[in-house]
């Protein structure tokens, strides 16, 4: 009870890569490393590269339309599809996700709508549900 030390909550990853700006539209998966910082429009599935503590934030202005899956993730826009954080997910006060959402630790702001199913795993595997080739890396 005294000697177990738990994991502290929130956001690991502090560094943005890459940024996709408000006015672009993309049609394809995006795969990525590190942090992606999202204000435009994705049509098709996110992944953050496997085994890496990437972090995705999807602004206000930000949409996807298809799976998210990443180590953290910052929603503030609006998601259509399921959402996969290895460790961490903040729903913001704009956020509307519908879809399923699986995680290990969750914050939840009011005002963030989930039209799906949320689901606390432990801190073991992650779940397999975008197969490592399909999401771009070939480690």
């Amino acid at each position: 009870m005294f000697g177990s030390k738990k994991k502290p909550a929130g956001i690991r990853q502090a560094k943005f890569a890459t940024l996709i700006a408000h006015d672009v539209h993309l049609t394809g998966n995006v795969a990525f490393s590190e942090g992606l910082r999202l204000d435009g429009h994705v049509q098709g599935n996110i992944s953050g590269k496997p085994g890496s503590e990437t972090l995705l934030v999807l602004s206000d202005r930000g949409s996807v339309s298809g799976n998210v899956h990443g180590y953290d993730v910052i929603i503030n826009g609006k998601i259509i599809g399921d959402v996969i954080a290895e460790h961490f997910v903040e729903l913001q006060a704009n956020a509307h996700v519908t879809g399923n959402i699986d995680y290990q630790q969750l914050r939840m702001d009011a005002g963030a709508t989930v039209d799906g199913k949320l689901t606390r795993r432990d801190g073991g595997s992650a779940p397999t549900a975008m197969a490592d080739s399909a999401a771009g890396f070939d480690d």
